[in-house]
């Protein structure tokens, strides 16, 4: 699971800068209505994730909802299938 999070994070600061790429060039109108909250609450989650007991009764959901997330990069070259929840 923590290569998984580390995949997560790491596409999240790819989102984010791509994002910046386009606000400095387009203007900051341009990423309104883009996912940037989502990006934000996903790595919230991660973070969550990396802070919790792996005894908590929680940490089985969130591990899954992390995999959820995470299929939104499936055509990322290192995404690994066996992530799929």
């Amino acid at each position: 699971m923590d290569d998984l999070v580390k995949f997560l994070f790491a596409r999240i600061m790819d989102d984010h800068h791509a994002y910046a790429y386009v606000a400095d060039t387009l203007g900051g109108e341009a990423v309104l209505d883009s996912h940037l909250p989502m990006l934000d609450l996903t790595e919230q989650l991660a973070h969550d994730y990396k802070a919790m007991d792996p005894s908590d009764a929680r940490s089985a959901g969130l591990a899954y909802a992390l995999r959820v997330l995470a299929q939104s990069y499936t055509e990322h070259p290192a995404y690994p299938h066996e992530w799929r929840p």
